[in-house]
């Protein structure tokens, strides 16, 4: 965008318009971002792929900017999420954000008069950006060189990361691979540990059929990683029982560790570390050059520390730009916090 006092026109796009425009962004495209991620959203309740739209600068024929948005529907209230992004086409700046937002706001107020708001990421603060209504979000996370060979990739390790993951690598029986072929059935043990997981480290979870629905919608775009015991565990447990899992997403050059599990057997043995060798390996085969662990603590995220300390053995902390709010109906938006600030403090 050459000046961000230009006008600014958002424009929908066709899917095809859409990735060929993707096809030229100076980083790898979210796959939250892209039309695979829509038949995801689609069989979860309460989700609506909305548009897809390019911000364009002046009368230029190429966007400055991308972005997919899904229509999520709250208890009385309806706003646009555009997670993870807006995906941009170069380098931008604090200015260029804030037109972008300007002329969004605007799209949607006449494209979608319902919206109370939009979610979108931004990088720089500014007076329009509220923090989230009802979730958290993160601006820091940790990535996985994909590319380092494991002698390198061990180098880049602390010595205290890089002696746990060798230790890990020789605890005999356990193995972990993408089972392409997992079925419904064998997903509920899965399910399990995910639950069992939960309630020790306390955080919710959604039924099984959101796991299992992202497997299956989103095809080769999501695997799950599973490490098992190939021995008899010592209360009788069968050979070949799942301990722990990663499900994950892949999308170009990029692979996300979106949710993982770990009972308390994989603690004692460290099957995480082994998922995480062996997701290295076949993330890489697939072409990915990256995998972003998804999120550590910082002053926006402090409920993040417990992960954070797992995921900084393995990776490099980076920036990300975090998810805000932005108003296109003020008033009630404003409505809506005070109503669930009254709800929280009777609950409390």
């Amino acid at each position: 965008m050459s000046s961000p006092t230009e006008s600014v026109r958002i424009e929908a796009l066709a899917d095809a318009d859409y990735l060929a425009f993707a096809d030229a962004a100076a980083h790898t495209i979210a796959i939250e971002q892209t039309p695979p991620w829509d038949a995801y959203d689609a069989v979860v309740e309460g989700r609506t792929p909305w548009r897809r739209v390019g911000a364009f600068a002046g009368d230029a024929s190429e966007p400055f900017a991308l972005i997919a948005l899904t229509e999520y529907a709250g208890r009385g209230f309806d706003y646009l999420w555009a997670k993870h992004g807006p995906t941009w086409m170069g380098v931008h700046d604090e200015a260029t954000e804030q037109a972008l937002r300007d002329a969004l706001v605007a799209y949607v107020k006449v494209e979608a008069p319902h919206i109370v708001f939009l979610r979108m990421h931004a990088r720089y603060p500014a007076p329009d950006l509220h923090e989230l209504l009802q979730t958290i979000t993160y601006d820091r996370t940790v990535v996985i060189d994909l590319t380092l060979d494991d002698d390198a990739y061990l180098a880049s390790l602390s010595k205290k990361s890089r002696a746990r993951m060798r230790r890990a690598l020789r605890i005999e029986g356990t193995t972990a691979r993408w089972e392409k072929d997992l079925t419904r059935e064998a997903f509920d043990e899965l399910y399990a540990i995910y639950e069992e997981t939960a309630g020790r480290d306390e955080f919710g979870i959604y039924p099984p059929e959101v796991y299992w629905g992202m497997l299956e919608a989103l095809g080769s775009n999501a695997r799950m990683y599973v490490a098992r015991r190939a021995d008899e565990g010592p209360n009788g447990e069968p050979a070949g029982r799942a301990v722990a899992w990663v499900l994950s997403t892949i999308y170009g050059a990029g692979a996300v560790y979106y949710y993982a599990a770990g009972n308390a057997e994989a603690r004692d043995i460290d099957a995480a570390a082994v998922l995480v060798w062996a997701m290295r390996t076949s993330l890489r085969e697939a072409g990915a050059a990256k995998l972003d662990l998804m999120g550590v603590e910082s002053e926006r995220a402090p409920s993040l520390a417990s992960v954070g300390d797992f995921k900084r053995k393995w990776g490099p902390e980076s920036d990300i730009d975090g998810a805000w709010d932005v108003l296109v109906k003020p008033t009630k938006y404003r409505l809506l916090k005070a109503a669930l600030k009254a709800k929280r403090t009777l609950r409390g």
